[in-house]
């Protein structure tokens, strides 16, 4: 029914502030009945972290902050969905406006700056929906103006393991000052060593992942993938939004600071993907992340190490009937070479797209 009626209000969402946009349509999804996710084709089944996924396609971090709506969501047919960032106290982000349509370019640009109603809050949500089914993950940070940010982190996981599915470590916000250094290689092994020990402390099945960010290059790389190897993590995600401005880019709203998403970062984050399959192959499960916005795009992902895929600003321009025609692609392309199951062709070729996509 969404589907149907999205091309009818979207001059009106357009009509209004991305933000207020946003917020108005979260609102509806929160006030849907609750029904089951749809069923899906059996051969897009994936099974990673101990999980069996009915579709490869997640919905991102960064829609549903607050897990207002992660059952709506997954019935609109998302294989899994990532509610937050979800930071312990609540915070308000930076000032408004902070996020901006580029829809010359299919892009959005992000300053938000993990506003979050805070962790009492989200958990609460969370713990009201256990036994519903569905697989959901929730992405934690780190306040802004944390002493001691490590320590934030091992709190939400303590807070929020055992009622979701995993729980993503998002060091790769470029929208909070300073978040980005606990990249490095010292300052990620202790976060990682700490956070796995609080969740087993917790004695949850809950899967830990790390969410890397698109601009750190490949020595970086070397050191974040051997790092998660050695802590145990459940999987990565390759990326988050990018500092980078491409040269293409035609829309005003480009000189805005902030994360940039959508279509202009599927080439960069999908190079990166690639050169993190080529590091861990399929030690670790990766999730690609960064202009998915057709079927094509996932497939393609998949070709350059994912097992699954999240895709969050291709909504804003092509509504939730995306999800189905991403799912119906997929299926098509299977039928088209023949193959039984996506695990055939994760990384098949990511010698190729590292040097190319």
């Amino acid at each position: 029914m969404l589907q149907a009626v999205f091309p009818f209000v979207r001059p009106l969402l357009y009509a209004l502030d991305p933000e207020t946009a946003h917020t108005l349509t979260l609102g509806g999804l929160s006030r849907l009945p609750l029904r089951d996710p749809p069923a899906d084709d059996p051969r897009l089944r994936v099974t990673v972290m101990s999980r069996t996924f009915p579709n490869p396609v997640g919905l991102a971090a960064g829609f549903d902050k607050g897990a207002q709506a992660p059952d709506a969501l997954l019935g609109l047919g998302f294989g899994f969905v990532e509610v937050g960032g979800v930071v312990p106290r609540p915070q308000p982000g930076n000032p408004r406006p902070r996020v901006f349509r580029l829809p010359e370019d299919g892009a959005v640009i992000n300053r938000f700056g993990l506003n979050s109603e805070g962790l009492a809050v989200v958990r609460a949500r969370l713990e009201a929906r256990r036994g519903r089914p569905g697989i959901v993950g929730v992405n934690i940070g780190a306040n802004k103006e944390a002493t001691d940010r490590l320590a934030d982190y091992v709190a939400c996981t303590k807070g929020l393991a055992g009622l979701v599915d995993f729980i993503t470590v998002n060091v790769s916000s470029p929208n909070t000052p300073g978040l980005r250094d606990l990249q490095g290689e010292a300052f990620l092994d202790d976060l990682l060593a700490r956070v796995v020990a609080a969740r087993d402390e917790a004695g949850a099945g809950t899967a830990v992942l790390l969410k890397i960010a698109p601009d750190i290059g490949l020595d970086g790389l070397d050191a974040m993938t051997a790092t998660a190897r050695r802590r145990g993590i459940d999987a990565l995600v390759v990326s988050n939004t990018t500092v980078a401005r491409p040269a293409s880019l035609r829309a005003a709203a480009k000189a805005e600071t902030g994360g940039l998403s959508g279509r202009p970062l599927f080439s960069p984050a999908t190079r990166l993907l690639a050169e993190t399959y080529l590091r861990v192959g399929t030690a670790l499960p990766l999730i690609g992340v960064g202009g998915v916005d057709s079927a094509e795009a996932a497939w393609t992902k998949i070709r350059a190490g994912a097992s699954l895929v999240q895709l969050y600003s291709a909504l804003v321009y092509a509504g939730p009937g995306l999800v189905r025609d991403i799912k119906a692609g997929l299926v098509e392309r299977m039928e088209a070479e023949g193959v039984p199951s996506l695990a055939g062709i994760v990384g098949r070729d990511a010698a190729d797209l590292a040097r190319s996509a």
